[in-house]
């Protein structure tokens, strides 16, 4: 079962009040096509219509809460999940990897998703390495010989 959307303003990634932000994060777009529409919407059609419609949302929209996950329906599937998410690798708490496979739509490119998803793998073996290293050091038998007293 998919979990439904609510539209938010995003204030992470807002120039004047978010709308725009919680709009491209709503419809899964790039924020500075969203922005570019708004833009043209103003000069093209009503711009009237369009200031008391932002304004309306400014007021009207309640701010993303940060526990709200973004919805993922193009993340790059790994043993059967929706998206890659590694909760051991530093400085990351929750990082999912968000693959875009049109122009408009927000995520990373494939090279630059590739390239983070190598970085990541390549952090997580350097750990393992260190884990093992410790594991078959005579420091670690030691202290599992002491422990066993």
């Amino acid at each position: 079962m998919k979990p439904s959307k609510t539209l938010y303003r995003n204030t992470e990634n807002k120039r004047i009040a978010g709308v725009c932000s919680g709009l491209a994060d709503y419809f899964g777009m790039e924020v500075w096509l969203v922005r570019i529409l708004t833009v043209t919407a103003f000069f093209l059609l009503a711009p009237p219509f369009v200031v008391v419609s932002y304004i309306a949302g400014w007021f009207i929209l309640d701010t993303k809460p940060s526990s709200t996950a973004t919805d993922y329906t193009n993340s790059v599937p790994l043993h059967g999940r929706k998206g890659w998410t590694n909760s051991s690798v530093a400085g990351s708490s929750n990082a999912t990897v968000e693959l875009k496979t049109k122009v408009w739509q927000a995520g990373e490119p494939p090279k630059q998703a590739f390239r983070d998803l190598c970085d990541r793998f390549a952090q997580t073996e350097q750990r393992l390495r260190d884990m093992e290293t410790f594991v078959t050091s005579k420091e670690f038998q030691l202290k599992r010989e002491i422990n066993k007293l």
